[in-house]
């Protein structure tokens, strides 16, 4: 008789049926993906259990455990600056062009330390963070020890997924052989390699809101915010009113914060014309909906880092730091 691999009896848990069926533990989360972070599933086995996450929608036990896991496996420098902010950007672009990344470098050049990771190229005709970075001349960091530097000298870094876990890129990867998101894309927006105490998260979805809270607390994460963001990236869309989530010390409230921008400057834009972003920093280029998204962006942000009181306060201040910024040159670019 054939011996079973340790690895099915995760996927017999999650995929036994709908009433036999439960999610994993954290426990249970961890050690499958422990497995799966050192290449110990069969590529049939790490499908079925992808996919059947991507059904089911992954549950905070699963995703905190599945964080565990990720961080266990991280080889972090031992010398780690203070982090303020722990940015997540996974989605890419495709109706608007990246403005939250301008509202990270105005945040950046104002004192705020921020730690930006991501992924790119898994979904077609989308601009991420990678590319804008690239026509900004704003250098990626090549490590998280590369990246721990450049925040002990500066207040902003980027790096990309496959620097700080490339099982997760390559099943990321994936969408394009299994069709769909994989649980990963959750999952990874969730890894704060530096333990920033405050960490923004933005759905598309609103299913995945509590996701995202409730995990960010079994991770005993301090401060954490969740909103619907433009295109999925941390962008706010100015010409609607956004529902904000905070978990803050533990406690869990949230504020609805109304639109600020009128409809007509609202649009989708088909030209995506990535030059755009140096010229909107210069102030060459101030279209309403540009400066919306960034300024409301910083307000967000602001207001989650305890450095605001309100939502008016946020955009004061958000609106201040925009104004401040050295127009002459885009920070850190080479």
């Amino acid at each position: 008789m054939q011996q079973e691999h340790p690895f099915a009896q995760y996927i017999r848990i999650i995929g036994k049926g709908p009433r036999l069926s439960r999610p994993l533990s954290r426990e249970e989360s961890f050690q499958a993906a422990t497995m799966i972070l050192n290449h110990k599933v069969d590529p049939i086995q790490l499908g079925a259990f992808l996919c059947i996450l991507r059904v089911r929608t992954e549950d905070p036990e699963e995703g905190a455990g599945f964080v565990d896991a990720v961080r266990n496996e991280l080889k972090l420098p031992n010398d780690i600056p203070a982090i303020d902010l722990d940015w997540p950007s996974y989605a890419g672009k495709a109706r608007q062009l990246p403005y939250y990344l301008l509202a990270a470098l105005a945040m950046a050049a104002s004192g705020i330390k921020i730690f930006m990771h991501g992924a790119s190229g898994h979904t077609a005709n989308r601009l991420y963070t990678d590319q804008a970075l690239a026509e900004l001349g704003i250098a990626q960091s090549t490590s998280l020890e590369d990246a721990a530097l450049r925040l002990k000298t500066g207040n902003f870094s980027y790096l990309s997924l496959d620097k700080i876990s490339p099982v997760l890129q390559e099943i990321m990867d994936l969408k394009s052989t299994l069709g769909v998101r994989t649980p990963v894309n959750t999952f990874a927006r969730m890894i704060n390699a530096f333990h920033a105490p405050c960490v923004l998260q933005c759905i598309t979805h609103s299913a995945y809101r509590d996701i995202h809270r409730d995990c960010a607390d079994l991770l005993g994460q301090k401060r954490m915010c969740v909103f619907k963001g433009e295109g999925g990236e941390i962008e706010r869309r100015a010409a609607k009113p956004v529902n904000i989530q905070y978990l803050i010390d533990g406690e869990r409230f949230e504020e609805e914060w109304p639109a600020f921008l009128a409809p007509e400057d609202a649009y989708h834009d088909t030209e995506m014309d990535i030059t755009r972003l140096k010229k909107v920093w210069s102030g060459e280029d101030c279209h309403p909906y540009a400066i919306a998204a960034i300024t409301g962006t910083i307000a967000i942000a602001l207001r989650l880092m305890g450095r605001a009181t309100s939502c008016d306060d946020a955009h004061t201040k958000a609106e201040t730091i925009w104004a401040n910024r050295q127009m002459d040159t885009v920070p850190y670019a080479q």
